[in-house]
């Protein structure tokens, strides 16, 4: 199957990270502290500077953690510094509830490509758009899966983001937080720019498209060879 969106992986294990950089059809990478915390990592700073030594033509966001907007702003800056290649992830809000638009128009300006993340709503894309616009441009990550996991139907929701960015060509749409590979055929179904997901996913790429009466039979093999390797009697 021919996939007309661009495929992010998101992780932050190293040799996982790296073996997709050898993969062609990855385009680009995100990550997040939560990702770098369950990977082991203990050194933020030093693990983002030793990727980029490795990953350099291909855009990579990585993401501010600081809950004070003076602070992110510095690290934002600090971060963007790191390589022509990076994007500064910086979340909607902060945990008090409080905006980071201000903050987000203020880094733009200055250059920073900016990828606005852990956004549910239309309201708050919409929100960011001006100040992306008005700067090198950068990505709105919209949490599809989270919104799927409250219950609602994400497609009509990045189906109108992508509507809206007609008119922000510096701005695109990344579907964020798939659960299952058809999520990536949704993406694609609806002209979104770009989905970041996790290898488990992205390794399951080959079998789009794949006839399902060898599907099942490749099951029930399977099923078959598992349970005679276990030695199984009754």
């Amino acid at each position: 199957m021919e996939l007309k969106l661009k495929l992010f992986a998101d992780g932050a294990d190293k040799d996982g990270m790296l073996e997709m950089y050898n993969n062609p059809i990855i385009s680009g990478f995100t990550t997040n502290p939560t990702l770098m915390k369950a990977a082991g990592v203990t050194d933020y700073k030093s693990f983002a500077q030793e990727i980029l030594t490795h990953i350099d033509d291909k855009p990579i966001s990585f993401e501010v953690f600081s809950d004070e907007f003076d602070e992110m702003e510095n690290q934002a800056l600090d971060i963007a510094s790191w390589a022509s290649n990076v994007n500064v992830k910086i979340p909607i809000t902060n945990t008090k509830s409080e905006s980071s638009v201000n903050l987000i128009n203020k880094i733009s300006e200055k250059g920073v490509n900016v990828n606005v993340t852990a956004m549910m709503t239309l309201e708050q894309v919409k929100s960011v758009l001006p100040g992306l616009a008005n700067g090198p441009g950068g990505y709105v990550s919209v949490f599809a899966g989270r919104i799927a996991d409250a219950g609602q139907d994400p497609f009509p929701i990045m189906s109108e983001v992508v509507e809206i960015l007609q008119n922000h060509r510096n701005v695109e749409l990344i579907w964020a937080s798939p659960r299952e590979l058809y999520n990536v055929v949704q993406a694609d179904s609806i002209g979104c720019h770009i989905i970041t997901a996790t290898n488990n996913i992205l390794k399951k790429l080959p079998t789009l498209g794949k006839d399902l009466e060898l599907f099942s039979l490749e099951t029930v093999k399977m099923f078959y060879d598992d349970a005679t390797q276990a030695g199984y009697s009754i």
